[in-house]
């Protein structure tokens, strides 16, 4: 029988994150893996995986928000926004100061509108950005509101014309740490590009419960299904009568658990679906008992 659940993976740097699938098919045995968030190969830490059933979670695990390290270096901006692509501008950020820097930072903190990088997996016209990019083509991406929860400096380092900034950043899915890098370089007049990148946290899932390929290898660790939702969403407890109603897709009332997902568990404890609550009903976006 199918072991299904999530595996917190402390992603190695070079990676992509489809390598981490692909290895992680070979350790589960199972081709049905998958994985909530990207990260660029640059980028280590949280990559939650799911592996059986549990690939139904990932869509609404990926929404959550998440937490990171970066390091930004100003004074030099690459075409790719990151130090995996080639420095197109140079300009002293010897002159910036730290009050500067700071109010640059709290700039880019709260409710923002971002352009997505030019290298980046988003689909302009049924073509992914970055494809158009390595062609040579210009690619015109739209703004897009995120949310910035917080942008924390924890050290700046100085060197002739350079400045490395190490911050944390806790955002909404979908932000791009590369063009903070990248926005706060230009709001600053020396342009900026991200050099380090290690994801902290994906929702509830942080760095404490993740694991290397090689542990993994050694010890394959499975956060049950159960396990799982409880942790990542409200969770509501229904009678018998409920769960055999939501065991074949049917609707219940609403219990005011919040617009997100919500866990639904039987009178056992056994997870049977999630549900989203729209109105006065709660439907199931994933029926989980056979």
């Amino acid at each position: 029988m199918e072991n299904s659940g999530l595996v917190i993976v402390d992603k190695p740097a070079d990676w992509t994150s489809h390598d981490v699938v692909g290895r992680m098919r070979r350790l589960a045995k199972t081709r049905r893996v998958g994985h909530a968030g990207t990260l660029d190969p640059m980028a280590t830490g949280v990559l939650v995986l799911g592996v059986g059933k549990a690939t139904r979670l990932l869509g609404h695990l990926a929404l959550t928000e998440k937490g990171y390290d970066a390091t930004i270096r100003l004074g030099q901006s690459t075409n790719t926004d990151d130090a995996e692509g080639e420095i197109t501008a140079a300009a002293s950020a010897a002159a910036v100061t730290d009050e500067a820097l700071h109010a640059g930072v709290a700039a880019l903190t709260g409710r923002i509108e971002q352009v997505p990088p030019q290298v980046s997996a988003i689909k302009v016209n049924g073509e992914r950005a970055y494809k158009m990019a390595r062609k040579g083509e210009e690619v015109e991406l739209k703004a897009r509101p995120v949310t910035v929860h917080g942008f924390t400096v924890t050290g700046v380092r100085r060197d002739g014309d350079l400045i490395d900034v190490d911050a944390s950043v806790a955002c909404s899915s979908g932000t791009y740490i590369r063009a903070l890098a990248r926005d706060l370089g230009a709001s600053l007049g020396c342009g900026g590009h991200l050099t380090r990148l290690r994801r902290t946290r994906v929702g509830p899932y942080d760095l404490g419960m993740a694991r290397t390929l090689d542990e993994l290898a050694g010890d394959l660790e499975i956060l049950p299904m159960d396990e799982a939702v409880a942790a990542a969403f409200p969770r509501r407890d229904v009678s018998a009568d409920d769960a055999r109603k939501v065991a074949h897709g049917g609707r219940l009332p609403a219990a005011g658990l919040g617009p997100g997902p919500v866990g639904v568990f039987g009178p056992d404890g056994t997870l049977l679906a999630l549900v989203e609550e729209q109105g006065r009903a709660a439907r199931p976006l994933a029926v989980f008992v056979p």
